[in-house]
């Protein structure tokens, strides 16, 4: 069972029934005190499932166990390099997110094990978009924060329009669908290894 809390607002509209949060709005992201231009934000319960599982799974997947949770939309995760603890780890991702194929390399930069993990778009050079996913353990499940946030700082900030071109309404409605759709699998896929192993 997932169960939904969302809206999305596009600066000055409003779509109303859309199922996530994008807001250009500034608001502080991450618990960094940073601000980023656009915010796509799911909250969701997730039934059956833990927060370690979840976090224990994407910081130490391969392909095959990436591809098997969501045949035919998610094709690749795995670490190209690994660090102790997982911070400075370097993943290449490729999914796709309703139409659109999101394929990237990313950096783990923050996990509190259980709890959060957080990726940041690049490899040598990163940048100013995240992935976060915050989990908290309640009876029964866990609720989960699925964040994708991206923005500029200063001067860089007049090249934020281009990405709104790519973080439109449609894409947040997709990753929304996304977001809900693969952890409800993702706790099936683990319950059926579990019970073939």
């Amino acid at each position: 069972m997932i169960v939904p809390w969302s809206r999305c607002t596009l600066g000055p509209l409003t779509l109303a029934q859309e199922p996530a949060i994008l807001s250009d709005t500034g608001w502080p992201i991450l618990d960094t005190g940073r601000v980023a231009m656009l915010t796509i934000e799911s909250r969701f319960f997730v039934a059956g499932i833990c927060g370690s599982e979840i976090t224990d799974f994407l910081l130490d997947c391969t392909d095959n166990r990436y591809r098997h949770w969501w045949l035919g939309t998610h094709l690749e995760l795995h670490a190209l390099s690994r660090r102790r603890g997982h911070v400075g780890d370097i993943v290449l991702m490729d999914e796709y997110v309703g139409t659109h194929r999101v394929r990237m390399q990313a950096v783990v930069v923050h996990v509190v094990p259980d709890k959060k993990v957080v990726w940041q778009l690049g490899k040598g050079v990163r940048l100013p978009v995240w992935l976060a996913l915050e989990l908290a353990d309640r009876d029964g499940g866990v609720d989960l924060r699925h964040i994708v946030t991206a923005g500029f700082r200063g001067v860089g900030r007049v090249l934020d329009p281009l990405l709104r071109r790519y973080f439109s309404a449609e894409f947040a409605a997709a990753m929304d669908k996304h977001a809900r759709t693969e952890f409800a699998l993702l706790r099936d896929h683990l319950a059926e290894t579990r019970s073939t192993s």
